[in-house]
């Protein structure tokens, strides 16, 4: 996230063209590495963008199978509030097709998952409150 003036902000969401979804950042810890680590990193591999967490936003739990094997997996993705300290979107990695900022009000709307949007509306109200403090 990025502050565009007095109480706005910025987001980078990840899209893919084949179907059209809008994502948050977001991966899978490799062997004895951290949340946060697993955050930062995933952050700078999917959008191009170092970053600092500043604060834990929350989780989202989900299931999905995969039908290539039928495996059922049970998913715990952590959320954090975090500024941008360097990188650029056009520096992603290619599992995404485009990676953008966006006005973060208006990226609650075009994010596909209704629990990211909702992850997202907690983090601009952090992010806002920590604005008046």
């Amino acid at each position: 996230m990025r502050s565009c003036g007095i109480g706005q902000y910025e987001v980078a969401i990840c899209g893919r063209s084949v179907n059209g979804t809008w994502r948050l950042p977001k991966g899978t810890p490799d062997p004895g590495e951290s949340a946060e680590a697993t955050a930062c990193r995933e952050v700078q591999e999917e959008t191009g963008l170092a970053v600092a967490i500043i604060d834990k936003v929350g989780e989202i739990n989900y299931e999905f199978v995969r039908q290539a094997n039928d495996t059922r997996y049970d998913k715990t993705v952590s959320f954090y509030l975090m500024a941008a300290v360097g990188g650029s979107v056009a520096c992603h990695d290619n599992e995404h097709d485009v990676v953008k900022w966006i006005d973060a009000v208006s990226a609650t709307r075009q994010l596909t998952f209704h629990n990211e949007s909702r992850i997202l509306e907690t983090a601009i109200t952090m992010a806002k409150e920590r604005a008046a403090d």
